[in-house]
């Protein structure tokens, strides 16, 4: 059989719907917080040179910016076509061949493919002050501007690591001359950039939303982040945790003859952004209970008001099949409970072995979430808990901060 008539049968068969396979990425910095329920062997199954393990990607069909050793494919989600991991074939095949027919005409038609993907980020320290490229200065280096949300759930957050607390842009009376002051000397000393900014402590259950251009050093809680299709950033910050960030980490994204330009390096900053005194009322999203929830299931807004972006949260009440309409296409993934989603059977993975076909990660098609998945929670006692992430092409997603 031909990879156009497998991945064809597979979505028929599938009902529009497909199971993929876990992605999991290393990172050889920073610790990991062992909470994305992967076997404790596991951590560093690609080798100790490349680091522990310390994300989970979702619905991706681009590879992560994860330096010389990484594999062609790293970061790239896989459909699993049949019960034998062997015979998997790249998210990415199914969207070239499908096209509309998987992600409706409107993402085809503004952006060709399908343009975001999610993760978990797992750091048991925080991460370090960096940024993502605003569009302006991604066209710089031929790359993609990075907006980004942020989701805590408390069923990954068994502990909350080291620093729960996230720093957002800089206080509002910092000035350029202070930030300047600190690139300047990111090769001199620890230059303790993050003084100048702020932090907000994270609150399970709720999430923020950080433009391009924002600088920010995320918590060390387990976070599911919808974002765009980019994986590339600036760090402003020498020292994290103890740990050394190279000077080239603050200019890879920058073009050669820009590497040593602190006004350059000083322009991906989105300063009136980084500044704003509202901060938290404009970038903080406490989530939204959807209209339509009852006592069989309760939906929520986890991610909304921007233009790239959306998620939801759907909690499936024990014993309960409920028939759950979207509309655009998604990627999900179970975090708690079981049952069946579709025509497959559902359950939030307890502990993954490296390279195993889970039940806990589906895409729905644009046509199939507008037809609407059924949903049944087969435990008498616990709910069904998924996480739905979406492009910006829901318009049923809350446009402004209530």
């Amino acid at each position: 059989m031909s990879k156009i008539d497998t991945i064809k049968g597979t979505f028929k068969k599938g009902e529009g719907i497909l199971k993929l396979i876990p992605t999991f990425i290393p990172r050889n910095f920073s610790k990991p917080g062992q909470r994305l329920r992967l076997h404790p062997d596991d951590y560093f199954a690609l080798g100790m040179e490349r680091g522990a393990i310390k994300e989970r990607w979702f619905s991706s069909i681009i590879v992560a910016q994860n330096g010389k050793l990484a594999a062609k494919d790293e970061g790239m989600s896989y459909v699993a076509v049949t019960d034998n991991v062997a015979d998997k074939v790249l998210f990415k095949d199914f969207i070239d061949t499908l096209g509309a027919e998987i992600i409706g005409d409107e993402l085809i038609r503004r952006y060709g493919t399908w343009p975001m993907f999610a993760k978990f980020f797992d750091y048991n320290e925080p991460l370090f002050h960096h940024l993502h490229l605003t569009q302006a200065a991604a066209d710089m280096v031929g790359k993609m501007c990075k907006p980004e949300a942020y989701y805590f759930p408390p069923q990954l957050n068994n502990h909350m690591g080291t620093s729960p607390y996230t720093y957002f842009g800089f206080d509002s009376s910092v000035t350029k001359a202070e930030v300047r002051e600190k690139v300047e000397k990111f090769l001199k000393f620890d230059t303790r950039i993050t003084a100048l900014s702020r932090a907000f402590r994270v609150e399970l259950g709720t999430g923020w939303y950080t433009a391009p251009g924002v600088i920010h050093a995320p918590a060390s809680v387990l976070t599911y982040e919808p974002q765009w299709n980019s994986d590339c950033n600036a760090v402003f910050e020498n020292v994290t945790a103890g740990e050394v960030n190279s000077y080239e980490s603050m200019v890879e994204n920058c073009p050669e003859n820009k590497k040593q330009d602190v006004d350059y390096i000083m322009s991906l900053l989105d300063w009136e952004k980084n500044v704003d005194p509202n901060y938290r009322e404009t970038y903080y999203r406490p989530s939204i209970v959807c209209k339509e929830s009852n006592k069989s299931y309760t939906e929520k807004w986890i991610c909304y008001a921007n233009d790239y972006i959306c998620a939801k949260e759907l909690t499936v009440m024990p014993g309960q099949t409920v028939t759950i309409k979207d509309q655009a296409a998604y990627g999900c993934i179970v975090v708690q409970g079981h049952g069946k989603f579709g025509v497959y059977d559902a359950e939030a993975a307890n502990m993954i072995r490296f390279g195993q076909i889970t039940a806990d990660e589906f895409f729905v098609s644009n046509a199939t979430a507008k037809n609407g998945v059924t949903v049944t929670n087969h435990s008498q006692y616990e709910p069904l808990v998924i996480l739905k992430h979406f492009g910006s092409d829901n318009v049923e997603m809350p446009k402004k901060v209530k």
